[in-house]
């Protein structure tokens, strides 16, 4: 997938599928949240910065929501190795600003 600047991918949730996501060219921030019932972590969010500054993989289970945004100076180019193949049936997707989960994703000056 590739995302440019300022562009918001996102919300997501797989109902099978392991994700597990590496950016290869410039930056993102990626986005995880948890409202699954019974989780020790349901309500829980968490923000990862991945690319050029922070060269890593992250490994999303399923049933957790995620999305990204690109916060590079260029578009950026993110990697998805999942655990089997894509099945639209097993995915769901939220607007990434009008849906319950408590996020903004507009970028704050440090």
């Amino acid at each position: 997938s590739t995302v440019y600047p300022g562009i918001v991918k996102g919300w997501h949730w797989h109902r099978d599928m392991t994700l597990n996501y590496s950016v290869i060219i410039s930056m993102i921030k990626f986005v995880l949240f948890d409202d699954r019932e019974n989780s020790a972590t349901k309500g829980t969010l968490q923000e990862i910065y991945l690319g050029e500054d922070n060269y890593s993989s992250v490994t999303v289970p399923s049933k957790i929501w995620n999305g990204f945004m690109g916060i590079g100076m260029e578009e950026s180019y993110i990697i998805n190795f999942t655990d089997i193949p894509h099945d639209p049936e097993e995915i769901k997707r939220l607007d990434p600003h009008n849906n319950h989960i408590p996020y903004e994703w507009s970028v704050k000056d440090r």
